[in-house]
């Protein structure tokens, strides 16, 4: 049999109305009753609240927690920000540190270069390292030093304490250094205390090898290798490195030089040296027109004649006859008393 849905429509909406209107009812009430200053009234809000809000704890649950979530995700911004700024400023002091560093390892350079001692007739010049844009060498820098500043190729160059090339192509404004470790460097070095001559080659590797040695067993890890004059590469005395030894057993040198950090670099001016064309002149100098000169002081010698310092030549040997018929010689003493009388 079908059922009539007017009539429980007709059902539902009174007690809808009803509903509503005991709880509007109701709400007027407490509001009344929370809102009348009364003592009696005080005492029954009281009681009331005791009452009830204590078993209301199960239902402020979710509130509470909500309440605790939005305060927790306001902390939480405010330590997302505090995070961001931290890491803006680690950022910047980053930036710092780095910059710091390069000043330190620039100022160690420059000390270095003032402590280390040189021949006082050797100049230089400092110029920076620039970025290298290819060359036939594959260890090499440029700097911007060049023809207009007198750079000549050839010179030595040096870092703060050690030999590090020589110049290898020189421009108007930069020039070339090609590096002791390059496979085209060849320098004549000196080792000590051992006096040992040998060439150091470069073969693109940290430490060159000491090639064409004297005696390789004189020389032991740790001698002191510096620059040779033969051929007139490079002005001797300059410090290159020490001896040390391979797992091969082959000598090398580990270079002074720090070419992990090549900013700065000193170009020596090194003059050619004297040639001794006479090789008289080291017994006796002698002026430009050829009189000798005392050593001592410099002045011309005193001219010797040559008949005092010639030997005297003994008289041709006469015959018998002759002999005896020749009058015997006189002393001077002799002659000079019998005038005298």
């Amino acid at each position: 049999m079908p059922t009539d849905r007017s009539n429980e429509a007709d059902y539902i909406r009174p007690v809808r109305r009803l509903v509503l209107g005991v709880a509007v009812v109701a709400l007027l009430a407490l509001v009344l009753v929370w809102r009348i200053d009364s003592p009696r009234i005080e005492r029954f809000r009281a009681a009331f609240v005791d009452a009830v809000v204590p078993n209301m704890d199960w239902a402020m649950a979710p509130v509470t927690r909500v309440a605790r979530m939005f305060e927790d995700f306001r902390s939480y911004a405010r330590i997302y920000e505090q995070n961001q700024e931290l890491r803006r400023e680690l950022q910047q002091m980053r930036a710092w540190r780095e910059a710091a560093l390069q000043l330190e390892q620039r100022n160690a350079q420059l000390l270095d270069m003032v402590r280390v001692r040189l021949d006082p007739q050797l100049t230089h010049v400092t110029g920076v390292v620039m970025a290298d844009a290819g060359s036939p060498y594959r260890q090499s820098v440029l700097i911007n030093v060049g023809a207009r500043d007198g750079i000549v190729d050839g010179w030595a160059v040096m870092d703060g304490l050690g030999l590090a090339g020589r110049i290898a192509g020189v421009g108007q404004r930069s020039s070339r250094v090609i590096l002791l470790t390059d496979s085209n460097s060849r320098v004549p070095v000196l080792v000590q205390p051992s006096g040992q001559r040998a060439l150091l080659s470069g073969d693109n590797s940290p430490r060159p090898v000491l090639d064409f040695v004297e005696n390789p067993e004189a020389l032991r890890p740790g001698d002191r290798v510096v620059s040779a004059s033969d051929g007139g590469v490079f002005p001797p005395g300059l410090l290159v490195g020490e001896v040390v030894q391979d797992a091969d057993g082959r000598l090398r040198v580990m270079l002074a030089a720090d070419y992990g950090r090549l900013d700065f670099l000193r170009v020596l001016r090194s003059r050619p040296a004297e040639r001794i064309e006479q090789s008289g002149t080291l017994l006796r100098p002698v002026d430009e027109s050829g009189v000798p000169l005392d050593p001592a002081t410099g002045l011309p010698l005193a001219p010797v004649d040559p008949a005092i310092t010639a030997a005297p030549t003994p008289p041709p040997a006469a015959s018998d006859a002759n002999a005896s018929e020749a009058p015997l010689p006189v002393p001077p003493e002799a002659a000079q008393g019998g005038a005298n009388e």
